[in-house]
């Protein structure tokens, strides 16, 4: 693995991919894609996003922890080799 995990939506989900791992959620209904990735922070993502409604893509922020424990995913593990997350290429 490289440490590098990656996001990006298709239809009305936000995919996070890790690994042999995808993690699909919902997203917004206008959600037409995520522009950039400003900040990992071990499980929390701040992200620009652009909506449908929106000109400009805006500051959007994604907590992964809730998420995986709801998975039942040991978080602290799953996420401890992650050094970073960047956009997935379409």
């Amino acid at each position: 693995m490289t440490g590098e995990a990656t996001l990006s939506n298709e239809k009305n989900y936000t995919v996070f991919r890790f690994g042999n791992h995808v993690i699909r959620f919902a997203a917004p209904y206008s959600l037409e894609h995520y522009t950039e990735v400003k900040e990992w922070d071990n499980g929390y993502l701040v992200v620009m996003a652009k909506y449908k409604q929106n000109a400009e893509p805006e500051e959007e922020y994604i907590d992964l922890v809730p998420i995986l424990q709801n998975l039942y995913f040991d978080a602290d593990k799953f996420l401890e080799p992650i050094k970073g997350v960047k956009i997935a290429n379409g």
